[in-house]
């Protein structure tokens, strides 16, 4: 039963993964940017569930004004900082997402201070099923998770927005000749992917209590690795991704003469997948016009 639990808390820690992934493999999909503030989104969230949860003691209401306020701040990022170098090369793009990383980051800790601070969204308690126990926190997470991916999916393929984006992913001027708005799109997709880092945020909290200013620094470098080893730019390879990195943690804590380095693992499977399949496992290789 112990292997089950340490499946079940890898497939949940995984579920956290995948769903900040998604947030990183749709942007770079369709704005071709790697948006390495992402995983400070998370921290944002982590933070708005604090004040709201001091001021009102409602995990629904603190959950609710994360997404709100993850939201405003991915869309105003994208605006402000993002867009103004659309046509820039991807090394000034990428050096103004990590400006923005620690912009954020530094905010945070002159707004709320460096200390450490404690966040219990809610006592869910446990279930058992036979001989096994498992968190409730565990199983709305893996729930959240396989919903997000299912909607998403569903949102992608079936909607005009969905559809538009697509466009906009394979060719970008070809979309604006057909009248799709390119920069709405562009928002639009910031926007999912905020609301995801939020839930992220709610999630990881559940699953971790302890808040800090680089909350989202570590979970979203490892998002990234898993968008990346399930084919960044891919829904289901985020997913993909993100399981397999939550189980390869989880395992590797559970065995202790390598638990120590689990993150150097981790990273060796992105080492190991790239030069194996650079496109990672639902990836797909794109011809580059010039």
């Amino acid at each position: 039963m112990d292997i089950i639990t340490t499946i079940i808390n890898g497939l949940s820690l995984g579920g956290i993964y995948a769903m900040i992934a998604l947030g990183y493999t749709m942007v770079y999909g369709i704005a071709k940017m790697l948006n390495f503030a992402h995983g400070d989104i998370i921290m944002v969230g982590g933070y708005t569930i604090f004040v709201v949860l001091g001021l009102a003691g409602s995990p629904l209401l603190a959950t609710v004004a994360a997404v709100i306020v993850c939201i405003a701040f991915g869309v105003l990022i994208e605006k402000v900082a993002y867009k103004p170098l659309r046509g820039a090369s991807p090394l000034a793009v990428l050096i103004t997402a990590i400006g923005v990383s620690y912009l954020l980051q530094s905010l945070a800790q002159i707004i709320f201070g460096s200390a450490q601070k404690i966040v219990i969204v809610a006592d869910l308690g446990t279930v058992s099923i036979g001989a096994l126990t498992i968190s409730v926190g565990t199983l709305i997470t893996l729930s959240c998770t396989v919903l997000v991916m299912v909607a998403l999916s569903l949102f992608v393929k079936f909607t005009k927005t969905g559809r538009a984006m697509i466009a906009v992913s394979e060719d970008r001027g070809a979309a604006q000749l057909m009248g799709i708005n390119v920069n709405r799109i562009i928002t639009i997709t910031f926007a999912i992917g905020s609301a995801l880092a939020a839930l992220a945020g709610l999630f990881y909290l559940m699953k971790s209590p302890g808040l800090t200013t680089t909350l989202g620094a570590m979970p979203g470098i490892k998002a990234f690795t898993a968008a990346v080893i399930g084919g960044i730019g891919s829904v289901p390879g985020a997913m993909l991704g993100g399981l397999l990195l939550g189980l390869v943690e989880s395992i590797s804590y559970k065995i202790t003469a390598i638990a120590p380095y689990t993150d150097a693992i981790e990273f060796s499977i992105l080492i190991i997948i790239l030069m194996v399949k650079p496109t990672g496992f639902l990836g797909k290789k794109r011809r580059e016009k010039v």
